[in-house]
């Protein structure tokens, strides 16, 4: 049960989505119910047929930053560089950020980056994981430089060029229709497959919707490397629940409605502000809160997720709350069934 290799599983290659599907509500959802196991395929268009009036979809309103930039070093080589923090996420503003790099070698600190003719950098230390310490000079600050110059992050498994034909695809693409606070480095991916058509459609369901604010950071792809899951440490990540939103979840408990998390981002941050009682109190501030199978879900009766990489911190959440053998055999279905994977990819609605 805590063994990171118990959550690997064998993922065909071809199915790793590298675009969405052509309407964001036409991809693929499959029904993951907890209590009798069943398996049952539809699309995300159904959604609306698929809950009850009187339930409440809780969604994450984060935008995601085009905080990717590529630079050089003074010898030539290129350096591909995520700015990791952000003034409205959290983040002490001003030009020293964490960045995530990638480069050729392993430039130490005092290694000057180019950005262009206004901007560089400098690593001022080098940290974990391959993020490093950088400090931006300039005519430009850095986030006027990410306003002009910066793409989206992708996760590393969705293969662009560095010249990327698809870029105006992808910052549509990779934000949900509902986003509006900046301040994410990785989309909230079961968001993705929402429609402003759709968010109507469920409301005259009598289904209603809500937000709160987690910016996705890091750890969203951060890979796990210890043997035992409950090992692995998140970093904060900073989220905000208003008034409002406490409210709406807790009249909606209190109706007999069910909570719907639209991810897993979703489901840590109402499992960080549910208090004994079972209510939701407004709140703001960082949560490192790492969910893995034996975990006592208190906030959330649903959730709506995409399919994630194998031994991942998603992956452990998603098996927390369906139950290991289950997901276990979903997995396998979603594989055999040719359901596609990852952040472009389909969904499960798991109840």
């Amino acid at each position: 049960m805590y063994d990171t290799q118990d959550y690997a599983y064998h993922l065909p290659p071809e199915l790793i989505a590298q675009v969405p599907s052509e309407r964001r509500d036409h991809s693929r959802l499959l029904m993951v119910d907890r209590l009798t196991g069943g398996l049952i395929d539809r699309h995300f268009f159904n959604l609306p047929e698929l809950l009850n009036p009187g339930d409440l979809l809780v969604i994450n309103n984060t935008r995601v930053v085009p905080a990717r930039i590529y630079g050089r070093k003074a010898s030539g080589g290129k350096v591909e560089v995520v700015v990791l923090e952000h003034p409205d996420a959290g983040a002490p503003i001003g030009n020293t950020r964490i960045c995530l790099m990638k480069s050729s070698g392993h430039p130490g600190t005092g290694t000057r980056i180019i950005f262009g003719e206004k901007a560089t950098g400098v690593i001022t230390e080098r940290l974990d994981h391959g993020m490093v310490r950088m400090c931006f000079e300039g005519q430009e600050s850095i986030d006027e430089l990410i306003r002009k110059k910066g793409r989206m992050p992708l996760p590393p498994y969705i293969k662009r060029e560095v010249e990327n034909p698809l870029d105006a695809f992808d910052q549509k693409r990779y934000q949900t229709v509902y986003s509006a606070h900046r301040g994410a480095v990785a989309a909230p991916t079961a968001g993705l497959h929402f429609t402003n058509a759709l968010m109507d459609r469920l409301k005259h369901a009598g289904v209603f919707i809500t937000p709160l604010t987690l910016h996705v950071g890091y750890d969203t792809f951060r890979p796990v490397k210890t043997e035992d899951i409950r090992d692995h440490r998140l970093q904060g990540e900073y989220y905000r629940i208003e008034t409002e939103t406490a409210d709406r979840i807790n009249q909606t408990r209190k109706e007999g409605g069910r909570v719907v998390a639209v991810g897993t981002t979703v489901v840590r941050a109402l499992e960080s502000a549910v208090q004994p009682d079972g209510q939701i109190e407004p709140c703001r501030g960082k949560t490192t809160l790492m969910i893995t199978p034996g975990f006592t879900f208190g906030a959330v009766d649903g959730l709506i997720t995409n399919f994630h990489l194998p031994k991942s911190s998603l992956l452990f959440l998603v098996s927390a709350f369906a139950g290991d053998d289950l997901m276990k055999r979903t997995y396998r279905h979603a594989v055999s069934s040719r359901y596609r994977f990852y952040s472009y990819g389909d969904a499960m609605l798991i109840h």
